[in-house]
Order: structure tokens, then C-alpha cells, then sequence
């Protein structure tokens, strides 16, 4: 008798139960960070998204320009200095030294130009990475929401970690789809 009552509590709590449970839904993922800790390769997350190959291309195009304007103004150099080699033995001292020193002040000044341009360049490529970081700010944090997570750190401070607090894939998507190649933006 015991165990047909038994039997039929546990088979009228059943349907109770289940009533209760919610639908499982299929996840991609994790969607909470069980320790809060999220991780992200920082550098492959810029370098890999579109803003990054953008600015990535865009740097390789002005350095390869500054690079050939470079070698153009070394000839134009190197061909005014056999230039004045060559006038030389015809030319008394003085004109030589005014002439010399002339070079020398215009090489000079070259040189400081082309080393602001460059550096001018470094500059611009690091304005654009700041400008990324402030603007995956917003994307990240909505990541960091949905994952139920407190922070997110780099991959580089991590001592050990496992690959399923890493949202670097799933950022560089969810980056793409907010900001795209930053062009926008500019």
C-alpha cells in the first residue's frame, strides 16, 4: 500500500515539476563567466578587426609612400653631393665652405622633417588605437553583461586561464558588426 501511495505522489509531482522548469534554449558559448573573469587577447582583437586591418593598411601605405619619397630626396642628395665633388678643384676654399656648409644645413634639415613625418605617422596609429579603445568600450561592456562577468582582462596579464573565458572570437565579431572598419567614425 506504501508503495502505491509513493508511486502516485511521485507520479503527480512529476508533471509539477516539469511545469516548473523553463524551456533550455541552445547556448553558444557560456553565457556566465562562472568566476565573473572574462579574458580577451587585446592586440588580436585589434588587430583582427576590421578598424584594425584598416588602420593596419593604411599605416603600411604611408610608411611604404614616406618610405619611397625618402629614397627620392637620397638621390636628389647623393647627386647634388657629386655634384659639388665634382666642382670642387675649380672653386676657391671659401666658396667651397659656403657651399659645403649649405649641404650639410639642408641634409639636416631634411633628416628633422622626414623624422617628424615618421613620427608624425606613429602618432596617427596610435590616435587610431586609442580611438578603438574608447569606442569597443560600449561593446565590451555589453559582452561583460550578458557573460554575467565583473572584468575583463588582457590575455597578457593572465597567468593561467581556460579557453572558455576567452571572448576574443565573440568580441572581434560583436566589434565588427557595432563599429566596422571605423571609417565612420572618422
Amino acid at each position: 500500500m506504501r508503495a502505491a501511495l509513493l508511486a502516485v505522489l511521485i507520479g503527480l509531482g512529476a508533471p509539477l515539476g516539469a511545469q516548473d522548469a523553463p524551456a533550455r534554449q541552445p547556448t553558444v558559448g557560456p553565457l556566465v563567466a562562472p568566476s565573473g573573469v572574462l579574458i580577451i587577447d587585446s592586440e588580436r582583437m585589434f588587430s583582427e578587426s576590421a578598424f584594425g586591418r584598416r588602420v593596419a593598411e593604411t599605416l603600411r601605405r604611408q610608411t611604404e609612400d614616406l618610405a619611397a619619397e625618402n629614397r627620392r630626396i637620397e638621390a636628389d642628395l647623393t647627386e647634388e653631393e657629386r655634384s659639388l665633388t665634382e666642382r670642387r678643384p675649380g672653386m676657391d676654399v671659401d666658396q667651397f665652405r659656403t657651399e659645403a656648409e649649405a649641404f650639410d644645413a639642408k641634409v639636416q634639415e631634411i633628416r628633422i622633417a622626414q623624422d617628424a613625418k615618421e613620427r608624425a605617422l606613429q602618432q596617427a596609429s596610435n590616435a587610431e588605437r586609442d580611438s578603438f579603445l574608447r569606442q569597443v568600450q560600449p561593446v565590451l561592456g555589453g559582452l561583460m553583461s550578458e557573460r554575467g562577468a565583473t572584468v575583463i582582462l588582457d590575455r597578457r596579464a593572465v597567468f593561467l586561464g581556460t579557453t572558455a573565458a576567452d571572448i576574443t572570437d565573440l568580441a572581434i565579431a560583436a566589434i565588427d558588426a557595432a563599429i566596422g572598419s571605423g571609417e565612420a567614425a572618422e
